[in-house]
């Protein structure tokens, strides 16, 4: 399946971040750190929000979604590199490769729309504190959030669909570590002319221009209102609260631009894999710690979450004594 002019492809080799022997252990281990780290802390915080009626608020409803979000990125983009390394095995089935694309383009468009969402809820947070709640009620943040798991699905089936349609490859060996629209479509032998202008469309638009402009356009008027809180100490809150938010913004969107605005050529795949584990590890591991485990509110409502459990683990260990002793005596 190495040389060219095929017209079938069952399945796909994935050469992985690198082919060195001498560093696959490296790899590996990383790997399994990043992975650890980032499905540790954003269950705890996906699990705080949910169980903590403290935080039962419009900002860590959607901190919630974007744990869970990025739980769900991290498993199915990271896990070929860790089952590579156990198995030995880089193939990856066409459907599977097919299915892993549309979901891993899916859960990019659901991350940019949530933060969009979410640049809008600080807006409100700052500029009408007093009706925050009622503009921000639990009917819009539920409608808000199931808008942005649906749409993202939809905005990317029309590339997927697409892309199944085509048959002939050059070759089955995929420059990458998950199955990337990129480096699949540059395999293509066929006329990709429509599949590119929907790519570059899809790309500059749905997944770049209006995410961007719906969520940094708040923050210019966020920036205005604070500005004109007379109170440093105002001032400093409300910066505090909307630049971690802004920081994981900026840097997502950065690496996006430079991942996917530029030629498909066999040099910008090479850097497409560096941008592509900055996305699928460095921003997930993140976000529990930008967002909300440096949190004044997490950090109480984790050590209230501590408390409950380390109060029923000696209450179940007290039972247990109890019904030892009974059985004893």
């Amino acid at each position: 399946m190495e040389q060219q002019n095929y017209t079938t492809v069952n399945y796909f080799i994935l050469k992985g971040i690198s082919e060195d022997p001498n560093l696959q252990l490296p790899i590996f281990l990383l790997v399994l750190f990043i992975y650890l780290i980032t499905l540790g802390g954003n269950m705890t915080i996906f699990l705080i929000v949910c169980l903590d009626r403290h935080l039962h608020t419009p900002m860590y409803f959607f901190l919630g979604n974007l744990s869970l979000l990025d739980m769900f990125s991290t498993t199915i983009t990271l896990h070929n590199i860790l089952i590579t390394y156990v198995t030995g095995n880089k193939n990856i089935s066409y459907v599977t490769c097919l299915t892993q694309s549309f979901f891993i383009g899916s859960f990019t468009s659901d991350e940019l729309m949530l933060l969009s969402i979410m640049s809008f809820d600080r807006y409100v947070a700052i500029r009408n504190p007093l009706r925050y709640t009622l503009i921000m009620n639990q009917r819009l943040c539920i409608f808000w959030a199931i808008f942005c798991w649906i749409v993202g699905l939809l905005e990317v089936m029309p590339l997927i669909t697409l892309l199944s349609g085509f048959s002939c490859y050059r070759s089955n060996i995929i420059n990458h570590f998950f199955c990337d629209l990129m480096p699949v479509m540059k395999l293509l032998c066929s006329d990709t002319s429509v599949l590119e202008t929907l790519f570059f469309i899809e790309g500059v638009f749905l997944f770049t221009v209006i995410p961007f402009l719906l969520t940094f356009t708040p923050y210019i008027f966020i920036i205005v209102t604070i500005l004109k809180i007379r109170s440093s100490t105002g001032r400093r809150k409300a910066f505090y609260t909307c630049s971690s938010h802004l920081i994981v913004v900026t840097l997502l969107f950065t690496t996006l631009i430079c991942q996917y605005q530029r030629p498909v050529t066999e040099d910008s795949l090479e850097y497409n894999k560096f941008f592509s584990l900055f996305n699928t590890a460095a921003v997930p591991i993140l976000n529990p710690f930008i967002y909300s485990l440096n949190n004044k509110d997490v950090k109480s409502a984790l050590r209230r979450s501590l408390r409950y459990i380390y109060i029923n683990i000696i209450y179940e260990i007290s039972l247990n004594l109890q019904f030892i002793l009974i059985v004893c005596l």
